[in-house]
């Protein structure tokens, strides 16, 4: 809704009020206005001129030398281009010194040869969009009616000094889409009267009875149809005054008959329609259901076939307007139009809202019955609108309205008590404070004691319930002046869990490790909810009983096959060095057939291919391997600290390396795997050498470890001694680090391996296994005597335990 503020002060007085600060206390009232607009852009220097004088250009064919009266001492001569300038016409110049849009600023110059003191303009160029301007100045420039006199503010007499407010109203606050319902909300907001139009009621020797009658067929969806006719009208443009009102609210004036309905469309917010009586084909009026296939041309010169679902006014015979959406071409007021049939009924919203999203016409009219018209407007807003065309097309209103009114206008009644509206904002009104507001908001009330019954007006159907009074007293109270309390009783301070706590160390051990995130859908294909290579085929997939498409129809037991369609999605795009992990659910059930919800489990896995690290300076390049795998994972272990409960064993997966893979073990129970993708498998899906993990994060998270125990900086010096161990090939470097671990006791704090050896000079089916021991006390300085009795022990522990011999 576009609101004009110079317009708005017709009914209410809000001139000691700035547009800004009416936008305020309505976007504090409830009623968001989004932006103010300037017409004026920042123009000046811009005055009506009287062409005097208009001669052709010696030296071009399309051009004009014009004198125009500018009401200065001397006569402007100005060069002009348009095709519709002439002598004698009143036209918008920007004299020299003057500032267009776009801060474009007027010069003197001289064109082909000949002085131009300024420029006559058209609406276009001072800023008025080119839908909004009459079809006559569409293009070329426009003329000012004869009685403006030279000199005057140009954008002044075109309302260009106006600033229009544009409110964002929500659904339910329909009666904000008039200029009358937005002086209602101010003056509710103000305390302020609100004026209305005056209307005289015109006497004349005929009826509108002897030209028309009405018959409505369908009267749930139209309970409400009145007719009035206006004699010996006189088309042709409307006063300026009426032409700028419109052009505020975003409509194009078209002609004087046409203009006055829409005006009182934006006044009441009631939709009329204009007729051309002589043209309307009979005598009666028939509101009825549209025929399946009956067809009717409207306004836009468009066929529109219409359906039993729609609404439409006939002459008896044809349909002649499709029912608060859009009128039809045959009975369209032209300018030999001298008997207007003026239309103003209450349609039914729902049946409005069908023919409108079927046909695709959207209109100011459909919009106002799609959202509800105040049904008491309805013949007052007939009356407004037939003076109106009486005073500016110069016709006779014919005495009475023919109407069909079964119209039940039941105000809605509504009990609140001062109790409710406190306990509900927590605040301490008083209930003199509460009438008041009602007041302010001109609903009549029966008060009796602290509780009040309430009737809304007809206007603000939004009113029904008491929650509806309670934020009517907030708004008006004013939101800003409603204290800040806390919730009576004790209170639990927001904050994670210690899962997602967890959750989150899981996110931030990754991205740190250079992997993003990937969120990809829970379902998938049959066969890919299987997992990877099958290994999930015992268990009874889980599908949707109404699935969108096969290729989302069955619930996931992994999440490895859609990392690596991500994989597959940026190796396709040229993207090689790829690595995402994700933290989301599987879906697992046992049963034969599935007749309750499966068990869902949250899972964190990841994938990684290509680069892990390149150093092009160092021309150093780090392809990903299963130990980048491996570290990524272990930096996510010891983040949880749970890195002295974790083991990685040798295994064999379906769908990967059987020499390369493991699984990962937590105090004895297996909760995950990592390992490169199977090469056939690696070759079917068209990938790179690629890598895996999944883990059990739940099981991950919940597992209960003792508390965290940090010790101070060792103080003394500690010692270190390197091995190099031979043994069987079978050997795993993890057994033999975990007796290594197990022997060295509390002396031994720290085992790194760092190297592996298998060559010519090692003997066949045996390996070396070079590792750094390093002990220190905490408490003192350790002898060598010490550490040699410990380091002792370890050597021996190593060769009865794997048969470990200390390499020559």
């Amino acid at each position: 809704m576009l609101v004009s503020y110079k317009w708005l002060q017709e009914y209410i007085d809000v001139a000691d009020l700035t547009p800004k600060e009416i936008a305020d206390k309505l976007t504090k009232g409830g009623i968001e206005v989004d932006i103010i607009h300037s017409l004026k852009k920042g123009m000046s220097g811009v005055v009506v001129g009287h062409v005097v004088e208009c001669t052709q250009h010696p030296n071009a064919d399309k051009l004009r030398v014009c004198k125009v009266d500018v009401g200065a001492e001397e006569h402007l001569q100005i060069v002009c281009g348009a095709a519709n300038v002439g002598a004698d016409q009143k036209v918008a110049v920007a004299t020299v010194g003057a500032v267009l849009p776009g801060n474009f600023k007027i010069k003197k110059a001289k064109l082909r040869g000949e002085l131009s003191q300024g420029m006559i303009c058209s609406l276009q160029e001072l800023g008025i969009e080119g839908k909004l301007i009459p079809k006559e100045f569409a293009e070329g420039i426009y003329n000012f009616p004869a009685d403006v006199e030279p000199g005057q503010d140009a954008l002044e007499v075109l309302n260009l000094t106006d600033e229009i407010l544009e409110l964002d109203l929500t659904p339910n606050r329909s009666d904000c889409l008039s200029m009358l319902g937005v002086a209602y909300e101010m003056a509710a907001l103000l305390g302020r009267e609100v004026k209305h139009p005056t209307i005289t009621e015109s006497s004349s020797n005929e009826k509108a009875s002897d030209y028309i009658s009405v018959k409505v067929e369908a009267s749930e969806d139209n309970p409400y149809y009145g007719a009035k006719i206006i004699k010996n009208v006189k088309i042709g443009p409307s006063p300026l005054w009426l032409q700028n009102r419109l052009t505020a609210a975003g409509i194009r004036p078209i002609s004087n008959v046409v203009d006055v309905t829409n005006y009182v469309l934006i006044e009441y917010g009631q939709p009329l329609h204009a007729f051309d009586y002589d043209r309307f084909g009979s005598k009666e009026i028939v509101v009825r259901r549209a025929r399946d296939g009956e067809e009717i041309v409207t306004l836009d010169d468009e066929t529109r076939k219409l359906s039993a679902d729609h609404l439409v006014i006939t002459n008896g015979t044809e349909a002649t307007a499709v029912a608060g959406v859009m009128g039809g071409a045959t009975s369209e007021v032209q300018n030999d139009t001298t008997t207007i049939l003026l239309e103003s009924a209450y349609f039914n919203s729902q049946t409005v809202r069908k023919a409108s999203r079927d046909l695709g016409l959207r209109s100011e009219s459909s919009m106002r019955y799609e959202k509800g018209v105040d049904p008491k407007r309805v013949r007052e807003a007939a009356e407004r609108a037939a003076q109106l065309i009486a005073e500016l097309a110069g016709g006779e209103v014919a005495d009475g309205i023919v109407e069909v009114d079964t119209l039940n206008i039941a105000e809605r009644e509504v009990t609140i008590s001062t109790e409710q509206v406190n306990r509900l904002l927590g605040t301490s009104l008083t209930t003199e404070d509460i009438a008041k507001i009602f007041d302010r908001l001109q609903f009549s009330y029966v008060q009796n004691g602290e509780v009040f019954d309430v009737t809304a007006p007809s206007r603000r159907n939004d009113i029904s319930i008491t929650e509806d009074l309670v934020e009517e007293v907030a708004r008006l109270f004013g939101y800003d002046h409603i204290p800040t309390t806390l919730p009576i009783g004790l209170t639990t301070p927001g904050g994670l869990t210690d899962y997602q706590a967890g959750r989150r160390k899981v996110r931030q051990s990754l991205e740190a490790a250079g992997l993003y995130q990937a969120i990809t859908y829970s379902l998938t294909t049959p066969k890919k909810a299987t997992g990877l290579s099958n290994e999930n085929e015992h268990l009874t997939p889980v599908k949707l009983s109404m699935p969108m498409s096969e290729d989302r129809s069955t619930l996931r037991t992994s999440l490895i096959p859609h990392l690596l369609d991500v994989i597959s999605y940026n190796l396709n795009r040229k993207v090689n060095n790829v690595a995402i992990y994700e933290v989301g659910s599987i879906f697992l059930s046992e049963e034969k057939e599935v007749t309750k919800q499966p068990t869902e489990k949250e899972m964190v896995a990841g994938a990684f291919t290509g680069i892990a690290h390149s150093h092009l300076w160092q021309g150093e390049k780090k392809a990903v391997d299963f130990f980048v795998a491996k570290g990524v994972v272990e930096a996510l272990i010891s983040e949880l600290g749970l890195s002295h409960l974790i083991a990685f064993e040798q295994t064999k997966k379906p769908g990967l390396h059987p020499g390369r893979t493991a699984s990962i073990v937590l105090d004895g129970s297996e909760v995950g795997f990592i390992g490169q993708i199977h090469p056939t498998l690696q070759k079917e899906l068209d990938l790179n050498e690629t890598y895996v993990f999944q883990i059990d994060l739940e099981q991950l998270l919940n597992y209960k470890q003792d508390d965290v125990a940090y010790e101070p900086i060792p103080r003394y010096p500690s010692i270190s001694r390197d091995i190099a161990l031979v043994v069987d090939e079978a050997v795993h470097a993890g057994k033999v680090q975990q007796v290594i671990v197990t022997a060295g006791g509390q002396l031994l704090k720290n085992v790194q391996l760092f190297d592996l050896y298998q060559g010519e000079h090692m003997e066949a089916g045996k390996k070396s296994l070079a590792f750094s021991l390093m002990y220190f006390d905490p408490e003192r300085t350790l002898t060598d005597e010490e550490v040699s009795q410990v380091h002792q022990k370890v050597l021996d522990q190593l060769k009865t335990e794997i048969g470990a011999e200390l390499r020559a």
